[in-house]
């Protein structure tokens, strides 16, 4: 059966055609998987021996090299991904192992960020189940509505200073250190919280008795805060842009929300290379048994996924201003209070859900 959204801009999709499109995609394979693991992680290790030692020529030679040392930390995340979604490996085990392995790594706990993304992927672009694994996004309704500190608290979260540039070092390092912040709610979730965390402080001490606690420290923030800045761009446009898909949960549909609420965000070949392909999110919504090297093959053998207009990073760039999700007519827009809003005495009420209480 076709589905429609009420966006004009959003063409109606047969589910039958896109999971046609995938079915010869969606399936694991063991030589590209080690392939990627030797040129991801492999050169990972390299790189951050070499900036360590480069700390005895000049400091500007290390903090060049974790451009480099970011990109393979990308895809290093791309291959945590994808395992947490049991896509990487045919193996269920080995997709645990190198999930729970690289999460170290990219200090992540793996059992709690699988649980939340995969909230992420059931509920994205539904308005009444935001909250978990996703940008914090309010309506137009919603926002005037707030008292003005709240406002200002969804202001500051949203401003790119904040939310490319503090907000990502600040949450890899600091926040998922802790079980809310990763909705680790059931045992083994709050286990690999823990877990993760006793591996990074051995880490740290080992290296410190090794190499020196500055040295350290040296050489991995600058890896840490360019990888998470650009994954963390990347993460927002695949969901944040003017005719995006939402809906409210009785209207809300997975296959206009995997085409029409995930960009295709088109690169040059070596950042779609360094990303491990994700670009291609629209297809990876609608089918993450799809792995990151099978996404572009399955991008051009389709032209349903073909149909979807590119966003690219000079659009995303011109696309800064929206923050709000106007429900009247159905796309992001920016923080220009509309003319009925001018008395906020005559606001509509607005119906809480899970994901603004959340927030």
């Amino acid at each position: 059966m076709a589905s429609a959204s009420h966006n004009p801009a959003h063409t109606e999709i047969d589910p039958k055609v896109w999971k046609r499109d995938v079915a010869p995609f969606a399936k694991a394979n063991w030589r590209e998987s080690i392939i990627q693991c030797l040129t991801s992680i492999v050169p990972f290790f390299v790189i951050w021996y070499l900036m360590y030692r480069s700390l005895e020529v000049s400091y500007i030679i290390t903090l060049l090299l974790a451009f480099p040392a970011a990109g393979f930390t990308m895809r290093m995340f791309i291959i945590f991904h994808d395992a947490g979604h049991g896509s990487f490996f045919p193996s269920r085990k080995w997709n645990d192992f190198i999930g729970i392995f690289t999460g170290i790594f990219l200090m992540t706990p793996y059992w709690a960020w699988r649980h939340s993304h995969a909230i992420h992927h059931a509920t994205a672009g539904d308005l009444d189940r935001r909250g978990t694994g996703d940008i914090w996004t309010l309506t137009k309704e919603e926002y005037y509505k707030m008292p003005k500190w709240k406002r200002i608290s969804y202001w500051l979260y949203r401003n790119p200073f904040v939310i490319f540039v503090i907000g990502p070092t600040l949450d890899f390092v600091v926040l998922q250190r802790f079980y809310p912040m990763n909705a680790a709610t059931d045992p083994r979730e709050k286990r690999s919280v823990i877990f993760t965390n006793i591996m990074l402080a051995v880490i740290v001490v080992v290296m410190s008795a090794l190499i020196g606690f500055k040295e350290f420290w040296l050489v991995e923030l600058p890896i840490i805060a360019i990888a998470s800045s650009a994954g963390v761009w990347l993460f927002y446009w695949q969901h944040q842009f003017e005719d995006v898909y939402w809906e409210r949960h009785d209207q809300w549909d997975f296959s206009q929300a995997g085409l029409h609420g995930s960009s295709y965000y088109k690169m040059p070949k070596l950042f779609q290379w360094f990303s491990g392909n994700i670009g291609f999110h629209h297809i990876h919504h609608l089918s993450p048994r799809v792995p990151n090297y099978e996404l572009e093959e399955c991008y051009n053998n389709s032209e349903l996924f073909q149909s979807v207009e590119p966003m690219t990073f000079w659009k995303s760039v011109r696309s800064l201003h929206i923050r709000l999700w106007d429900e009247d007519h159905h796309k992001m827009v920016g923080y220009a209070k509309p003319e009925e809003f001018d008395d906020e005495t005559d606001l509509p009420s607005v119906v809480p859900n899970k994901g603004l209480a959340e927030s």
